[in-house]
């Protein structure tokens, strides 16, 4: 039987949004200001295991960083429920946390510091001996390649330097879950390369990935399943191949086109 690492049940999250009259606006006049609730992350449920990567893919809007953020307990849900290695958030939250590995796309580092310095201060933060911490800064920098500038000034760095120096940061404590936020966003093809290889052995290593892309190509590549999110709700999941078979398509990019047009149609209904 596997081990479920990540278990996420009937998950909402409710924002209140401003309205406002366009076209009274658009002449100059004062408009009428009304709140509206919308649902960003509409009942989703499912199950990540052990030493698998999951991809989370849909357009901007959808509800991706909503739903990776309550997983790594950054917001709270507006109900259900979830768990991270058999620890729920409502009750053993800090627990849960300290499984984590959390990258946020716009995650920002303190550009005076150098890598070495913020893995440090990170490994103290989840209360690791010194000698702990630098057993974990000199793994990480060989998996990561990071020995040419670990001791620069991050502010320094490049993009796909600090990119791999912010995944550095996630990894200090030996997390068993890692949930990326479009972790090879703006990078060039090295650095994209190596965060996919640090993702796919950390699979090796039995570690549960859940990651957010725009890059259907590399989803597809990499992924063991997909969850494909439109308007807050899962309109599909499953392995990339079955997904293509299922709806006749020779890309993910296909899949998606389709079944968010069948979602459209029946919105229109």
């Amino acid at each position: 039987m596997e081990e479920n690492m990540i278990e996420v049940t009937e998950l909402c999250k409710v924002f209140t949004r401003i309205t406002s009259d366009g076209e009274k606006k658009r002449f100059g006049k004062k408009v009428k200001v009304k709140e509206e609730e919308f649902l960003a992350v509409d009942h989703i449920s499912f199950k990540a295991e052990k030493g698998e990567i999951v991809g989370i893919l849909g357009p901007n809007g959808a509800g991706k960083t909503t739903l990776l953020r309550m997983l790594a307990g950054i917001l709270t849900p507006t109900s259900g429920s979830v768990e991270i290695c058999g620890y729920n958030y409502e009750e053993e939250k800090n627990l849960a946390k300290r499984e984590i590995g959390y990258l946020s796309g716009n995650t920002r580092l303190y550009g005076r510091f150098s890598p070495r310095e913020i893995m440090t201060i990170f490994g103290k933060m989840y209360e690791m001996d010194e000698k702990s911490i630098k057993k974990s800064i000199e793994r990480i920098s060989e998996i990561l390649s990071m020995d040419e500038f670990i001791d620069n000034r991050i502010e320094n760095l490049s993009t796909g330097q600090t990119q791999r120096t912010s995944i550095a940061r996630c990894l200090i404590h030996s997390p068993n879950v890692y949930i990326f936020d479009e972790p090879t966003l703006g990078l060039d093809i090295l650095s994209s390369r190596a965060i996919i290889d640090f993702m796919l052995r950390e699979k090796q290593n039995g570690k549960t990935v859940l990651y957010s892309t725009h890059y259907m190509k590399e989803a597809e590549t990499l992924c063991d399943r997909i969850i494909l999110i439109y308007e807050g709700k899962i309109i599909a999941e499953g392995k990339p191949a079955d997904l293509m078979r299922e709806t006749n398509s020779k890309s993910l990019r296909q899949v998606f086109i389709k079944l968010a047009d069948k979602e459209v149609g029946l919105n229109e209904d």
